[in-house]
């Protein structure tokens, strides 16, 4: 019996979780359900499940706060809708990465990793070598995007990725200012869409309607206890990162 722990604030997204663990040929057992750091953090000091499906945005921080506190010696299979996390998923015995929506194919080739995991009689050196290995070829071939066609009247223009210094989502609208401080408006996007097509090394989002690029970042300056305020090149107003953005913001800039 696998003991099967889900951190996870959205209620579909934790549904259909649950209808793929139910699916499975494999005797299973949701030990409980939670949606918070706080009562991750409190569940874990008590039980030890044997796998975790962790989203990262929760309602009341990031996951990777409660395994910051709390050392889980489990695997872990990460469900979310940003891919700027992952080498952080796979600093915490994270196996897999799962970008929201995924289909019940992609999250059986999770599964089937658990399960090489659980049975394999491989030394750990061995398992943290073929787990880096894994976590790596889920993302080493992927291709960012280079470009953005911008429809403007009755002309369409091309604008180049990394010509590109902040994405702003405006009441449903997304606006993206280029190094010459031009805006531009993006039809058909959202800003979770646009996060998902560019590269995380280079691009972040530091709160929920502005996604930045790292090659424009001119100053950094503390704003508040929790916040940081950012001055871009060609963008004349300050940006600022939620707090639940901020020590993750700290980390992407030094890589």
């Amino acid at each position: 019996m696998t003991k099967i722990l889900i951190i996870e604030d959205e209620i579909p997204a934790r549904n259909k979780l649950k209808r793929f663990i139910k699916e499975l040929d494999t005797s299973n057992e949701i030990i409980a359900e939670l949606d918070t750091v706080q009562s991750a953090v409190e569940f874990l000091k008590q039980y030890q499940p044997d796998l975790i499906f962790s989203d990262i945005e929760l309602l009341d921080g990031n996951a990777f706060e409660i395994y910051s506190q709390i050392p889980v010696s489990c695997p872990i299979i990460f469900t979310t809708a940003y891919d700027q996390f992952w080498m952080n998923a796979f600093e915490e015995n994270g196996i897999d990465y799962l970008l929201k929506p995924f289909p019940k194919v992609r999250f059986q080739r999770a599964w089937n990793k658990f399960l090489w995991y659980k049975d394999t009689s491989s030394d750990a050196s061995h398992q943290f070598q073929m787990l880096t290995k894994i976590i790596q070829q889920n993302f080493q071939n992927k291709a960012y995007k280079k470009r953005f066609t911008v429809h403007k009247n009755t002309s369409i223009y091309f604008l180049e990725t990394e010509d590109i210094v902040l994405f702003e989502a405006d009441e449903g609208v997304i606006f993206t200012y280029d190094k010459k401080g031009n805006k531009h408006l993006l039809s058909k996007l959202t800003l979770t869409e646009i996060e998902k097509q560019l590269d995380p090394i280079d691009f972040f989002r530091i709160n929920r309607s502005e996604l930045i690029q790292k090659n424009y970042i001119e100053k950094i300056e503390r704003y508040n206890k929790n916040s940081l305020a950012i001055k871009l090149k060609g963008y004349n107003n300050y940006v600022k990162t939620s707090q639940n953005q901020t020590a993750l913001f700290r980390e992407w800039m030094e890589k």
